[in-house]
Parts: structure tokens; sequence; C-alpha cells
């Protein structure tokens, strides 16, 4: 979701969850701010990594400046506990993907094993349409079991099933919890059967602020059988990726999924937690642009959502 609007209880949910993490070194405890009811926050997932991909963890809350617009924003949450994630799983089951469905479905599973007592995960299948195997649960049985079910046949929705997994996963949290909100989506091909496009996927992306991370599965198949259009498909998870904060994965392989599942699993254990109350207080519904630095060590790769639409009076 874009912003926030943050009332006393969801505060109280927050702080517990920034409490329980008393392990955490000393010198970089979350923080919270106490706010009246109805305080709009912009809340930011920020992945860090090193040149070399490794994710960096040990960051505090000084090390990082946050922008709106160019204006430099307070920050009155910090947090690098692992907090809840709350994830859709999606995979392409059209007819392309016959021969790769059983490893697909076996890395969807070593994915879900990842996941902690606190989180949930929804699986949803994708081919001439969208279809929710599995709502969001807690229960990896359940989801393994949604999972091993997938069949192939028809054309790929993808458009369509993302779109719905946004809204699903939009829905579910709004105003509530602070989660971790992740779209995984796994396709070998371009979208054949959707009703939306491309650009509406992407708009409503931007809107709820919700990391989709694309894989694709493009550099193994039969020429015969390769999207008409690859670079409409590499383009299309790579502009999801940068407007959310997350990343498009191109496999050359099926057996480099499970690897991909796990750096994954493990970003979303390694992000921080950013939130700021914007300066700029107009209720106007316009876009405006976020981006966070560490200043004291320029050589970081940062990871967030490109901004968000102002709320609308």
């Amino acid at each position: 979701m874009r912003t926030s609007r943050v009332s006393t209880a969801a505060l109280i949910i927050f702080l517990a969850s920034v409490l329980a993490g008393a392990q955490a070194p000393p010198s970089t405890p979350g923080r919270l701010a106490v706010f009246k009811s109805g305080v709009d926050v912009v809340n930011l997932a920020v992945t860090v990594t090193d040149p070399k991909g490794r994710f960096i963890t040990d960051l505090g809350e000084v090390d990082f400046q946050v922008f709106e617009e160019g204006v430099p924003q307070p920050l009155t949450l910090f947090t690098r506990e692992d907090l809840p994630v709350s994830l859709a799983i999606l995979l392409d089951t059209s007819a392309s993907m016959e021969q790769k469905l059983s490893q697909a479905q076996t890395a969807a599973i070593r994915f879900v094993r990842t996941l902690q007592p606190a989180d949930e995960a929804q699986v949803l299948k994708f081919s001439q349409r969208a279809e929710v195997v599995q709502d969001f649960t807690s229960d990896k049985a359940q989801l393994e079991s949604a999972i091993r079910s997938t069949t192939t046949a028809g054309d790929t929705a993808l458009y369509t099933a993302i779109y719905v997994a946004l809204k699903d996963l939009d829905r579910r949290h709004r105003g509530g919890e602070f989660r971790r909100r992740a779209v995984v989506v796994l396709t070998d091909g371009e979208d054949t059967a959707s009703s939306i496009d491309d650009e509406q996927v992407l708009d409503l992306a931007r809107r709820t602020g919700i990391g989709v991370y694309g894989v694709g599965l493009f550099g193994d198949m039969p020429a015969a059988s390769r999207p008409l259009n690859p670079n409409q498909s590499t383009f299309f998870f790579s502009a999801l990726g940068r407007a959310t904060g997350a990343q498009a994965h191109f496999l050359k392989s099926v057996n480099q999924l499970e690897g991909v599942y796990d750096r994954l699993a493990q970003e979303l254990r390694s992000q921080y937690g950013l939130g700021y109350i914007p300066t700029n207080p107009a209720r106007d519904g316009r876009w405006r642009r976020v981006v966070v630095r560490t200043p004291a060590r320029l050589n970081l790769d940062i990871r967030t959502k490109l901004g968000y639409f102002a709320p609308k009076s």
C-alpha cells in the first residue's frame, strides 16, 4: 500500500514486533514514534546489497536518508527485525510448462518450507485464466498440496494473475498489521490470454507498493516454444521490479529455480522497514518520487519502491 493510515492499535502491534526482536544489537534498535490516530505514514521495504550481491543487514537508522521529491524526510519508523511475510506464489500452468512443471512445483514447495509460523501465503495458478488454488494460510501442508495439485493446459493469462494477486494482497492487510508483502510469479512465456494490459498491472503495482518478483524461464525453451516477443516479457518483469523495489530473474534452465527461490526467501528476511510522515501534507493524489540513500556507504545498491500516490481528500 502506498501509505498507511496508522491507528493506535496498529502501532501497538508494530511496537510489539520491534520489541520482540530484543536479540538485535542495542546500537541499532527498532524505533517507533507515537502518532495520533489517522496520521498518514509512508512505509518502505528496503533491500540493501553490496557490489557482489550480498545482503547487508547491519545498517542502523542513522545510515539512511530518505528524500521525497528531493526534500529530506525525517524517519519516524525504523526496524531491521524479521517481520511477518504475506506472500502470493503464482505458477504458470499453461501448456508450454508441461515439461517443467514438476521441477517448478518442487522449487515452490521448497520456498513454502522457508515460511515461519507468523507468515502466510496464497497459491495462484494461471493458464487460460487465473485461479486461486489455496487462499492465504500459514499451513504449509495445505500450501504444498495446492502446489502439487496444479496441472498444465491452455494459454497464459499472466497479467490477470498478477492483477488478481495484487488486489487480494492489498485488501488483506490494508491499514492493519505491518508485514512484508510480495508477489512471486513464475512463467515461461508472454501474456496471451488476459483482458487487461501490462500498463494496468504496472499502475496497480505502483499504487499498492507491493513488491513483484518476476521469474522468467526463457533460456532452455525450444525456439518454437519461446515467447513471440521475449523482450516484452523481460521488459515487463524488469519494470515491475524497478517500480516496486523488487527484482526480476531470468533463468537459462529450470534447474536454477530452487536457487532463485532460496535467494528470494533470504531477501524477504533481510529487508529494512522505514517509515516517515511526509513533510508535504497535501492530500492531492499526486505521484511522489521517493529516493533512499546510505551516504556513508556509497558502494551499496538500494532497492525500494520508486514512490507512491499521495492520499486524496
